[in-house]
C-alpha cells in the first residue's frame, strides 16, 4: 500500500516506519492514525519482517493528535471516546500483541498519543534533546492511548497522577531514570544505535522474542501461579522450535548462532 503520511521501509527482516508530518512535528491526524492502523497490521502479518523500528521525521517523535486537523470532528460535536475506539486503540492493541518485536526511536518531543506510542513500544530509547509530556490535562482531557495503564506500571503510582494532572515536559534523562524508556543517547547517535538494536531483534529468535513479549503482557492479569503456566505453555512450543536447536547447537559449538525465525 502507499502511505502519505507514514514512510515505511522493508531491509532483511526490518522493517522502519517513520511518522512523516515533520512541518507539524508529526501530530496525528485522522489520515495518519488510519494509514498508521493499516500500517500496524500489514506489518504483523508480514513473515518476513521479524522487528519494527518506529521514529519520526524531522525534530519531533510525535506531538499528540493534531488539534487542527480539518478532518477532526469539531469538538462541540465530537464523540472523542468512539473516535479512540475507531482509531487509536486499534493501533496501541496492534503494537503491544504482534509476535515481534517493536522499539521505539524518540528523536524528539513524544506528547499526548506520541508518549503513549512510545510506551507501547517493547524497547524505547531517546536522543538527549527529547522529551516527554502527558498534554491532555492542558486541554481538559484524560491520558488515553493507554498512558493511564502505562504510566503507573512503569513509573509508579504518586508520579503516574502527576505526570497526568499537573503535566509537566519531562526531559529523556529524566525519563530514563523514571523507567519511562530504555536508555538515552546522544542525538546523533540515536538512529544508528536504534538500528543496530533493531537489527540485532531482527535477526535474533523471532519466535522466542514473540513469546517473551506475550508472556510480559500476560503478567497484568496473573498471578504467579497462572504466570508459571503461561512460562509452560510458552516453553514446551519454544523447545521445538528450530531456532532453540540452532541456539543450543551454536552454544555448544561455541559459535554464533544464525536463528531463521522460527
Amino acid at each position: 500500500m502507499t502511505y502519505t503520511t507514514i514512510k515505511l521501509e522493508r531491509a532483511d527482516g526490518l522493517a522502519t516506519l517513520t511518522l512523516n508530518a515533520p512541518e507539524r512535528l508529526n501530530a496525528v491526524s485522522r489520515k495518519m492514525i488510519g494509514e498508521l492502523k493499516t500500517c500496524w497490521e500489514e506489518l504483523a502479518a508480514d513473515e518476513s519482517v521479524r522487528c519494527v523500528l518506529l521514529t519520526g521525521a524531522g525534530r519531533g517523535f510525535c506531538a499528540g493528535a493534531d488539534l487542527a486537523d480539518p478532518d477532526r470532528e469539531a469538538s462541540a460535536t465530537a464523540d472523542s471516546g468512539s473516535a479512540l475506539d475507531k482509531y487509536f486503540n486499534p493501533v496501541i492493541r496492534q503494537m503491544r500483541s504482534m509476535p515481534k518485536p517493536v522499539v521505539a526511536a524518540v528523536n524528539g518531543v513524544a506528547a499526548g498519543v506520541g508518549m503513549s506510542f512510545a510506551m507501547a513500544a517493547d524497547i524505547a530509547i531517546a536522543a538527549k534533546s527529547a522529551s516527554f509530556l502527558q498534554a491532555f490535562a492542558r486541554i481538559g482531557l484524560l491520558p488515553d492511548g493507554g498512558s493511564t495503564w502505562f504510566l503507573p506500571r512503569v513509573v509508579g503510582d504518586a508520579r503516574a497522577r502527576a505526570l497526568a494532572m499537573l503535566a509537566p515536559q519531562i526531559p529523556a534523562e529524566k525519563a530514563r531514570d523514571w523507567g519511562m524508556i530504555w536508555d538515552v543517547v546522544e542525538d546523533a547517535d540515536l538512529m544508528p544505535t536504534a538500528i543496530a538494536m533493531a537489527r540485532k531483534l531482527a535477526d535474533g529468535p523471532t519466535m522466542a522474542l514473540g513469546r517473551i513479549k506475550a508472556a510480559m503482557n500476560a503478567t497484568a492479569g496473573n498471578d504467579l501461579s497462572a504466570q508459571l503456566d503461561v512460562e509452560r505453555d510458552y516453553q514446551r512450543d519454544l523447545g521445538k522450535s528450530e531456532d532453540f536447536k540452532e541456539g543450543v547447537a551454536a552454544f555448544l559449538a561455541k559459535r554464533s548462532a544464525k536463528f531463521k525465525g522460527r
